[in-house]
């Protein structure tokens, strides 16, 4: 099939990217660059050794979303373009909701007018809120604490009404829990602007000298060592969830929302401690106070994906810290 990835440039999209391609469908990526970089394409053409078709441009431009979908006779769209820090979604709540809201209505207008109505949605564990349970199903009451996770609850509620008023849609909405590591060939990995807001690459930076320490928020929950417990997913399993997603939406109509997950937590001294066995360097940590809205334990259940999708996590944590510390020392990244 021919597909095209929203933000496909990103950290998620590029491993999709590879997945999909290796699979034997074809990618065009539609990616602005604000939080990527346009050295991704060449290295993904080097990891699929052939040419990738990439369309500078902005969701929010009905017209070139159109124009591309046409052009390139897209059979299916898989959609990672949005902003995704949660810390500045609370400063700049209208950016947010008009990137993540209005692109997407932007790109599902261009699908309606196009006749293309097969999506997968990148949506995100943070439309559970702060859970009071673990692990977490997908029958969970959705609920938000800041605009980012809001601007995904919307999303999805128009992504259901729209499968709802046109049952000839099949669209498939990802719930990811925390995507962790790199592609093997260390080629594309995470790679935040300024300072990372997730773990892993915090920890890398950390490790190679870039950062002095990590901070640890909080040791005084009640898990094993009172440390936050999170659901930790290889990028790679995760980008095949998305090739799974896929197949299950040219098997079905109507609307889904399922985890991407292991089902499984780990700690944050877990996470220090196993990358600095895969760095082999010493990693400096401090604890300090808690987080707002943080909680104890956050994990997936991940039934659903497995029952609907024939898909589980089957990489492990050690591979992720191998392939993300691989990736940490590429030269020229």
């Amino acid at each position: 099939m021919k597909i095209l990835l929203t933000g496909g440039a990103g950290y998620i999209g590029s491993h999709a990217a590879v997945v999909l391609s290796q699979a034997g469908h074809e990618v065009i990526i539609f990616d602005n660059f604000s939080n990527s970089s346009r050295s991704v394409i060449s290295r993904l053409e080097n990891i699929l050794n052939k040419k990738i078709v990439c369309i500078e441009g902005n969701i929010c431009d009905f017209a070139l979303l159109e124009n591309a979908i046409q052009k390139n006779q897209i059979e299916a769209v898989i959609h990672f373009a949005g902003l995704k820090a949660v810390g500045e979604s609370n400063a700049k709540p209208l950016e947010y909701y008009a990137n993540n809201v209005q692109g997407t209505i932007s790109l599902l207008q261009a699908m309606q007018a196009t006749g293309v109505k097969k999506i997968i949605f990148s949506s995100s564990a943070t439309v559970y809120g702060a859970p009071k349970y673990s692990p977490i199903d997908e029958e969970y009451p959705l609920s938000a604490t800041n605009p980012y996770g809001r601007s995904k609850i919307f999303i999805e509620k128009i992504l259901q009404d729209l499968a709802i008023s046109d049952q000839s849609w099949s669209i498939v909405c990802l719930r990811y829990f925390n995507p962790v590591g790199a592609h093997e060939s260390g080629l594309i990995g995470e790679d935040p602007e300024g300072i990372p807001n997730n773990l892993m690459p915090y920890l890398a930076q950390v490790a190679i000298g870039k950062l002095a320490k990590v901070y640890v928020f909080g040791d005084d929950y009640q898990t094993l060592d009172g440390t936050g417990v999170r659901d930790y997913i290889h990028v790679m399993d995760l980008a095949e969830g998305h090739l799974a997603a896929l197949a299950y939406a040219c098997r079905q109509t109507g609307f889904e929302a399922i985890n991407l997950g292991t089902g499984k937590g780990s700690s944050v001294l877990e996470i220090i401690k196993g990358f600095e066995v895969a760095s082999k360097k010493t990693i400096p940590y401090e604890i300090v106070g808690r987080r707002f809205g943080d909680v104890a334990v956050c994990f997936a259940k991940a039934d659903l994906a497995k029952k609907k999708l024939g898909w589980s996590a089957k990489r492990d944590l050690s591979d992720a810290f191998k392939s993300a510390w691989k990736w940490q020392n590429l030269e020229g990244k």
